[in-house]
């Protein structure tokens, strides 16, 4: 039997032609799993809980929320039994004080408010000082946190527009760290992004797609720092402040290597991890997630980086569906399901197993 022979009776002589000319969008996969497992899915939290990494206020911070959608935002926490969310984007000055009017104090208990540091300022010479106070002054008007955004690292400039990268561990900033400590102000701090983000945007890159959708959102080539070279920044200032709690937001940006993630907790005290849009990472290595949880249950904090509509961060919705994924991650032993409610997987085309946390963790 000749090759070409053998081939159409392996496969069936009319599977040879679809074969050959088969070619099917990416875009157009929308593959259906065959397996048959349990399915436990999870509409409402077993306990109460804390979102600490919502962003409620729409960019620019003086764009505000409406009260219509805080109003269906509340209703959807009570029917989630999510407690209290942290709006970390509440902007500083004049800003803050109003988003704190609007959505704090209008909403007691349910809505918190973190302020953010004034960039724009930084090229005054007396910066660190002026920072430092105004942090004070935002903690009396009434913010809870203090949230840093990638910019820090990534986006701020010398120059406004130009000149080199602001370095996560500036001492300009050592101020502002310490009063964060003084203030019990905790450090909510974004610092790089995913490994993905770093590396060359080929064949290779296991979130290709999502990447092809945000060219964006790369970090390889230019002037931007490696990785880890962020994450020594973001941990000499951790080491530099003891007195001051850090946050250290989506698994420390580092979920895909959750030993080196387990060493920091272990080297720097006041270093605790929250988990928002990172789902996609922990729910494919569900035993090594499940032992992270077991071992630093006290410093890992629930949070999902929602936004009301989805409208910044596509992925993390902030509607029931979504939150419904993390509550079946930690909840359920469920087998290889969807870690976002989107038709097509934001960050990788896999899926996720639950962890099954015991109550007491939960709680």
């Amino acid at each position: 039997m000749n090759p070409v022979t053998r081939r159409q009776f392996l496969l069936g002589a009319a599977c040879v032609p679809a074969l050959a000319q088969s070619k099917l969008p990416l875009d157009e996969f929308q593959p259906r799993s065959m397996l048959a497992t349990a399915e436990h899915p999870v509409t409402r939290a077993r306990f109460p809980v804390i979102d600490v990494h919502t962003h409620l206020i729409g960019f620019p911070r003086g764009r505000g929320i409406a009260q219509e959608q805080v109003a269906q935002i509340l209703r959807w926490m009570d029917e989630l039994n999510i407690e209290t969310v942290l709006n970390l984007t509440g902007g500083a000055g004049e800003n803050l004080r109003r988003n704190i009017a609007e959505l704090q104090e209008r909403h007691k208990g349910r809505i918190l408010v973190a302020t953010e540091p004034s960039y724009d300022r930084i090229r005054e010479s007396g910066y660190p000082a002026w920072q430092a106070d105004e942090l004070k002054r935002a903690r009396e008007a009434g913010a809870r946190g203090l949230k840093i955004l990638k910019y820090l690292g990534l986006g701020l400039r010398e120059q406004i527009t130009s000149g080199p990268l602001v370095k996560v561990d500036d001492p300009r900033f050592d101020p502002m760290w310490e009063a964060a400590g003084a203030l019990k102000l905790p450090v909510f701090i974004h610092t790089a992004d995913p490994d993905a983000f770093f590396t060359p945007i080929d064949s290779f890159n296991e979130r290709w797609e999502e990447l092809a959708h945000h060219p964006d959102w790369s970090f390889y080539g230019k002037d931007f720092p490696p990785k880890p070279e962020l994450l020594e920044a973001r941990n000499r200032v951790i080491a530099r402040h003891p007195k001051t709690q850090f946050v250290c937001l989506h698994v420390a940006n580092h979920p895909a290597n959750l030993a080196e993630v387990a060493s920091w907790l272990d080297q720097y005290r006041n270093m605790s991890v929250e988990i928002g849009a990172r789902l996609g990472e922990l729910g494919r290595q569900p035993r090594g997630s499940r032992q992270f949880f077991e071992r630093f249950q006290d410093r890992i904090l629930f949070g999902t980086d929602a936004t009301p509509n989805g409208a910044e961060v596509p992925q993390q919705d902030l509607k029931p569906a979504m939150y419904q994924c993390y509550f079946r991650f930690l909840e359920t032993l469920d087998e290889y399901f969807d870690y976002s409610p989107a038709a097509v997987p934001p960050q990788g085309r896999w899926r996720i197993y639950g962890i099954g946390l015991p109550e007491e963790i939960l709680k």
